[in-house]
């Protein structure tokens, strides 16, 4: 079979793993680009296990990034993620990936795309998705980003070297607004489902927050519990596009994107135990939440989620904010993998309108394999030679 050589790096980020590529190595056609994704990742399998790519039958792990350089002056490089669909085949690219932009700056370091000197570095990225900024901070060693250090993060066994991700003016980074129906609730009218309170909130990604004992459910459940209750989920996802609906992402509920806006359950901390065991009481926390990603509960809070929630606590009257009262420095998030800190720097204009000035969130990283990925050429498109 005729098969394409591609230039890629599989790169663990936060709690999400994906493959990166530069986009120099990438047919400029969306519809190539789409394809070799679906390729590379093993989609669709109607099996959830991507055994035929390099996924991993997940959401956090079936993700692909393209890396260039940018042309702003107020960016070094361009971060472009793609959501690959487990079992359509579909790649979406209404969000991005918090865990995953852990990554984009060692990565341009690395591969030479930014020029820094050892010790302390800045990358400044520009995300297509959102069209946002962040600053990347961490260290660099002989030319490459460290990896090895003792910072732990929830979900991802082993220790590693810290990464700040600061996310600068994060509202309305899908809609626009940072409340995109100018209210801190909202009641939504939910086919099938009935009138359901909900604040929709946009800052780093959009996310319909729900009160999880609405859903009759305290948002300490462990993932396989509520992935396996199909009549909550689909509650939970006909809640979620009546919020893209709410939030003008959506025409009309059924055209929701399958990855953005996210639902999300909070609730007061209670005690809970996390996917190793580890029991954790309410004083350890600030709010207790289960973020649904792609109709799946994520094992640990999608990063854009966690930054989203920190912003949407710190606006008074919000769900979040209801749920987790008033807290003093990071607020500590309670999920399946344990407690995840994000800062965020909210506050009131004179008009009484809410701007989020940053919000900020801790990670490692490590590159686990680089060479290429192979593809049929006849599936991308691609009249291409042998390899």
């Amino acid at each position: 079979m005729t098969r394409m050589k591609i230039p890629a790096i599989f790169i663990r980020g936060g709690s999400s793993k994906g493959v990166f590529f530069h986009a120099a190595d990438l047919p400029e056609a969306q519809a190539r680009r789409d394809a070799i994704f679906l390729q590379v990742i093993g989609s669709p399998d109607p099996y959830r296990r991507q055994l035929n790519g390099l996924g991993g039958g997940v959401s956090s792990v079936s993700k692909a990034v393209i890396i260039s350089p940018s042309e702003r002056a107020d960016a070094d490089v361009d971060y472009n993620f793609a959501q690959v669909s487990i079992d359509t085949p579909e790649v979406d690219y209404s969000a991005t990936c918090g865990n995953l932009s852990s990554a984009v700056g060692p990565f341009a370091v690395d591969e030479g795309l930014v020029k820094v000197a050892d010790g302390d570095a800045v990358v400044r990225v520009f995300n297509t998705n959102t069209g946002k900024l962040y600053h990347a901070r961490f260290q660099v060693r002989g030319g490459l980003a460290v990896e090895e250090g003792d910072f732990s993060i929830p979900g991802v066994a082993g220790t590693g070297a810290q990464i700040a991700l600061d996310y600068l003016d994060p509202g309305g980074a899908a809609t626009g607004r940072l409340l995109p129906t100018g209210n801190v609730r909202d009641m939504l009218e939910v086919e099938g489902v009935g009138r359901i309170e909900a604040s929709l909130v946009d800052a780093t990604s959009a996310v319909v927050y729900v009160a999880a004992a609405d859903m009759g459910c305290r948002a300490t459940e462990p993932p396989e519990a509520l992935d396996g209750n199909s009549e909550l989920m689909a509650r939970l996802d006909a809640i979620r596009r009546a919020g893209a609906f709410a939030m003008g992402l959506a025409a009309r509920p059924g055209d929701a994107a399958p990855s953005a806006p996210r639902v999300a359950m909070v609730a007061a901390p209670h005690s809970f135990k996390v996917i190793d065991g580890t029991a954790y009481a309410p004083g350890s926390h600030d709010l207790n939440i289960r973020i649904i990603a792609m109709e799946r509960c994520h094992k640990v809070v999608t990063l854009t989620g966690a930054m989203c929630t920190g912003v949407a606590a710190a606006i008074e009257g919000t769900l979040p904010h209801a749920m987790a009262g008033a807290t003093a420095g990071a607020l500590r998030l309670g999920n399946p993998s344990g407690v995840l800190p994000v800062e965020a720097d909210v506050e009131r204009a004179a008009g009484g309108e809410w701007h989020a000035k940053a919000a900020t969130v801790y990670r490692t990283q490590r590159r686990l394999m680089e060479g290429s990925v192979l593809v049929p050429a006849h599936a991308a498109g691609a009249p291409v030679a042998a390899e």
